[in-house]
């Protein structure tokens, strides 16, 4: 307990306030699901089409420009080199 009498324990949802807080978090996501659920669920398509481009980048990791492998360790590189191989120059 500190000086004021107060514990400084943290926030319980035991405390009345608390349970206020909680039926009323409740309350509220329930009208809000209610009120915005078509335009939330009319959006979702649009959003996975959305997020194609980001997760293909994220799952190629920029497709390996500048970090001069790309595999994991132990593994052969088998990405196709820019040199001039086979090109009939001198290496």
């Amino acid at each position: 307990m500190n000086p004021t009498g107060r514990s400084t324990e943290g926030f319980s949802y035991r405390l009345p306030a608390g349970i206020a807080l909680a039926a009323f978090l409740g309350i509220a996501t329930f009208f809000l699901w209610e009120e915005h659920r078509a335009h939330l669920l009319g959006a979702l398509p649009w959003v996975l089409l959305l997020a194609c481009p980001v997760i293909h980048l994220f799952m190629h990791g920029g497709h390996g420009h500048g970090d001069g492998g790309g595999g994991a360790p132990g593994e052969e590189n088998h990405s196709v080199s820019h040199g001039n191989h086979g090109q009939g120059g001198s290496q």
